[in-house]
């Protein structure tokens, strides 16, 4: 579809040919690029798995030097624990001769002395005199005798406690060798594991190249998608690696042809958004009649109200997700793989994130079609842009991403423009009967619980792919909305339908969610050609475009305060857009 796209603003050659021609050069271009392409992904899927062969062999090896080092080290330690006792079993024996040649030597020195028959000299150490026998040499051989027991089980005792310090000592050291091995082992399955998973991820992106290619921007809730489609959730902004000059970069690479394409798809959604708007403020009851186009009058199906806003919501949702998974896989093959890993991560802090962010899109869903009901549709999505300003103080918070100059002056413009944009609201009664106080606090409430969405979506961003996120949120806005009708309400919060109109509540049901789909394909579709920052300045022209249609379809007038107000906060919203634009390239310069 993009490549017909692409290829049809070119289709006005100076000379004419036929279309048989014209489609078969296009058939050969389209065939070019595709070999192109296909050779351009075996090369690179050939060199991964080179480089992947080589990773495993590399770590093959550093396994066989581990190895090879440990028991070397093992060798060396058992061989020195030999000769440490060898080197001990000497000095032990040593001193042991050298402790009882004295003690022999003292001993017949005493002996000699004793006995009357002393040597003229003293005996030398080493040598042992042959003195004459004493007449009480039994005895004192006995003490001889018994002073070497002593002193010889005093080393043994002294040698037995050497032993077991050095035994202690070498045991911790052994001890602290399996700790360090298991940790080398740890670390090198941890290194494996992180190499087999970066080689996975890339042969992923080789299968599905467009997935990847268009990264959402930080705050991907651009206002094409805040009125009545759930954004779908930007990873962190990563820091940007330097490229080779020679490699051009993503912005560069894209042609002007497809840029000017996807602005000509944002603002496709962006009417097809508007135009939903219009039909929901039709299908609501007014005071009178509403008159389409001039020709007739429409009732209308249900009149304003917090349970027939939810019966509408959960009509819409029923269309929407029979045809969403078709949608979702034709956008995103790898859909349904992403979301069974997301059940079976068991990952309560994400989930917690996403049912939460459904949580407050369903609220901020039902809210804003209770302030269309009751205040002109251009009125209420213009209070509804309050988000912006609640998001930003509530990154300011959370994030610490203190907005700029401009962003205050944004917040400060966006303020202003709601105050008089919601003026002339409380000035005079509201065309087609509504209530002014409900519309307006509706408007607001559904503004703000959105700018609860947004930020929860923020905190989950990088985790799951934003076409599964969205497929996840719809399911989960269609379990509120149901469970919201079946809990016994109060009569106030009850819907409150006639058994007569379900057939028009059916078909507007129908065309909801027809039109919900067909603005979230042409929004993809123009974030994937022009990016979603570009996206985002166009979505800004939401609150023009609808009240513009309600002027058209409907004759929905405006008084000129409110029309002031809704410029200012359209450009203050475009300012805020057009700085997220411009912050990268102010950081890379």
């Amino acid at each position: 579809m993009a490549q017909r796209n692409v290829y049809s603003s070119k289709d006005e050659p100076e000379d004419a040919q036929s279309p048989e021609e014209v489609l078969h050069s296009v058939m050969q271009e389209l065939e070019a690029l595709h070999q192109n392409v296909k050779g351009q992904l075996n090369q690179d899927i050939t060199r991964l798995q080179t480089e992947k062969n080589h990773l495993i062999e590399d770590i093959e090896d550093l396994r066989e030097q581990y190895r090879k080092l440990q028991s070397q080290q093992m060798e060396s330690l058992s061989g020195r624990y030999i000769q440490q006792q060898q080197l001990w079993l000497k000095q032990l024996a040593q001193v042991l001769a050298h402790n009882l040649q004295d003690l022999l030597v003292q001993r017949f020195n005493e002996l000699s002395a004793n006995s009357g028959n002393s040597l003229s000299s003293p005996i030398p150490s080493g040598e042992f005199p042959i003195p004459l026998p004493p007449s009480n040499y039994d005895e004192r051989a006995s003490e001889l005798l018994a002073a070497l027991d002593e002193r010889i089980d005093r080393s043994f005792q002294m040698l037995e406690q050497d032993l077991s310090s050095y035994e202690s000592e070498l045991s911790v050291r052994l001890n602290n060798m399996q700790t360090l091995e298991r940790q080398g082992e740890e670390l090198l399955q941890n290194l494996v594991n992180r190499i087999r998973e970066e080689l996975e991820s890339e042969e992923e992106y080789l299968e599905n190249p467009f997935d990847a290619q268009d990264s959402y921007p930080e705050e991907s809730t651009n206002s094409v998608r805040a009125q009545v489609l759930p954004p779908t959730p930007a990873p962190r902004p990563q820091e940007s690696v330097p490229e080779p000059s020679s490699v051009p970069s993503p912005a560069t690479a894209k042609a002007s042809s497809q840029v000017q394409t996807g602005l000509v798809l944002a603002l496709s959604s962006a009417v097809v958004l508007s135009l939903f708007n219009v039909c929901l403020r039709i299908l609501i009851k007014g005071k009178n009649p509403r008159v389409v186009f001039g020709l007739f009058e429409f009732p209308g199906v249900v009149t304003p109200g917090f349970g027939n806003s939810l019966l509408i919501l959960l009509m819409r949702l029923i269309v929407v997700m029979a045809l969403m998974p078709i949608l979702a896989t034709f956008l995103y093959p790898s859909v349904w793989k992403d979301i069974r890993r997301l059940f079976q991560s068991g990952d309560r802090a994400l989930w917690s994130k996403v049912l939460g962010s459904a949580f407050f899109l369903f609220l901020s869903q039902v809210l804003i079609y209770l302030a269309i009901g009751n205040i002109p549709a251009g009125i209420a999505i213009t209070i509804f842009f309050i988000y912006p300003i609640v998001t930003v103080l509530g990154s300011w918070i959370l994030f610490g991403s203190r907005p700029s100059t401009v962003g205050f002056l944004a917040i400060v413009g966006i303020t202003a423009g709601l105050i008089l944009v919601g003026w002339p609201s409380f000035a005079a009664p509201a065309p087609g009967g509504g209530n002014v106080g409900v519309g307006v606090t509706a408007a607001l409430a559904s503004g703000i619980t959105f700018a609860g969405y947004v930020l929860l979506t923020q905190m989950a961003a990088g985790k799951l792919h934003p076409i599964p996120f969205s497929l996840v949120n719809f399911a989960a806005i269609f379990v509120f909305s149901s469970l919201s009708l079946w809990v016994p309400l109060s009569e106030n919060f009850s819907p409150k339908i006639d058994q007569n109109v379900w057939p028009g509540l059916i078909l507007g049901g129908v065309v909801l969610g027809v039109l919900t789909l067909f603005s979230y394909l042409l929004n993809n579709f123009a974030i994937r050609f022009a990016g979603a920052a570009l996206a985002s300045v166009i979505g800004t022209l939401g609150p023009a475009m609808t009240a513009l249609f309600a002027f058209i379809i409907i004759n929905e007038k405006l008084q000129p305060v409110a029309i002031l107000g809704m410029a200012v906060v359209t450009l203050s919203v475009a300012a805020m857009s057009v700085e997220r634009i411009m912050a990268p390239q102010k950081k890379a310069s």
